[in-house]
């Protein structure tokens, strides 16, 4: 009853704090909505995985969450602002920073200290990590070098090429996960855990959760939105660079599939959380770069892609990085710290740039 009851209660607090904003009494209820609000989502997830399987469960997860996603995105651009015309690049940049080093490595860490080794499928990850390098590459780096407009930008030809080929790799990976090569995606052997072997949820209590799952990402998304204000005078407040508040943002909106893969990480089931980590960077631009592409070009609204060099050398680094740890199948504790680290300097480099 508990996981119907949070997500309501974390829409009713959406709405108060829509129609009578916020207040520091409705932003503490605002702040504890959301941390239930992530909790039933992972739970939510967990039952929709179980019932569908891998690799659709995570497929799920990581879909409804980027859509969500996108949707915030737009919707913040469609409401202008100073930051507008950066504010699809930092978001990416963020997720892809906050997924292949906090996401990845926290899973590597706790994988490795509570299993010693772990395993996944590399023929999957690597196919994935090779598409997400050309994704990231082309919709982050290229607009810095690119000379028919301003450095930073795209033309709107080259903003629909980059838009269709996001779009097409996306969804030529998720293919290959879930029909071609469903294999590669699947653990190479049985875990211990135990709630693998458990018996599936019914088709209804499945869609129950699905439908849930959604009402919590909402919840997610819309209160870190209504909290936005609130961390943006934190910030302020300690005299950081705004960009920390789209990090912060993120974090929050990341919560529920940073739940879900670190548990599954703690369960063995490190499979899992590789295709729940390199799923949701994938589907973060595959699906966002279209709809930012097609709203900017329609609408006129100003989009600025390229990222600052201090950024594009933190983004290679993390890609390569990612390329190295991933490209055994194999992981321990110290690939797992060493990705932590570099998501320190991440976070550092925010406040210190």
């Amino acid at each position: 009853m508990r996981w119907v009851v949070i997500p309501a209660l974390s829409i009713v607090l959406l709405a108060v704090a829509t129609v009578a904003g916020v207040g520091t009494l409705l932003a503490l209820l605002c702040a504890a909505g959301l941390v239930g609000a992530v909790i039933a989502a992972v739970h939510h997830a967990e039952v929709v995985a179980h019932r569908v399987g891998e690799p659709f469960g995570t497929l799920v997860l990581a879909l409804a969450v980027t859509v969500v996603e996108a949707s915030l995105i737009l919707s913040m651009m469609l409401a202008g602002g100073e930051d507008v015309a950066v504010l699809p690049r930092d978001t990416l940049y963020a997720a892809v920073m906050i997924i292949l080093n906090g996401v990845v490595g926290l899973c590597i860490l706790v994988g490795g200290l509570t299993h010693h080794e772990q395993t996944f499928r590399v023929e999957g990850s690597s196919g994935g990590l090779a598409a997400l390098i050309v994704m990231s590459a082309l919709s982050l780096i290229l607009p810095t070098f690119t000379i028919t407009t301003p450095s930073g930008t795209y033309s709107n030809a080259q903003l629909g090429f980059v838009a269709v080929t996001s779009a097409a790799l996306w969804a030529v990976f998720v293919f290959v996960q879930t029909v071609r090569h469903r294999d590669y995606f699947l653990p190479a052997q049985d875990t211990e855990d135990p709630e693998a072997h458990a018996r599936p949820p019914t088709k209804r209590q499945a869609a129950v959760s699905f439908g849930l799952l959604f009402v919590c990402l909402v919840a997610v998304v819309g209160l870190a939105k209504m909290l936005s204000p609130t961390i943006e005078r934190l910030v302020d407040h300690v005299g950081a660079p705004k960009a920390v508040i789209g990090i912060v943002i993120a974090l929050l909106v990341l919560l529920p599939e940073t739940g879900a893969a670190v548990r599954a990480a703690r369960a063995n089931r490190l499979q899992t959380s590789m295709n729940l980590a390199l799923g949701s960077a994938m589907a973060s631009i595959g699906l966002t770069i279209p709809v930012v592409a097609i709203a900017s070009i329609l609408l006129k609204l100003p989009l600025r892609l390229g990222l600052d060099p201090r950024d594009m050398v933190m983004l290679s680094v993390t890609l390569l990085l990612s390329a190295v740890a991933l490209g055994t199948g194999r992981t321990y504790l110290m690939q797992g710290a060493v990705q932590l680290v570099l998501f320190a300097a991440f976070l550092f480099l925010a406040f210190v740039p």
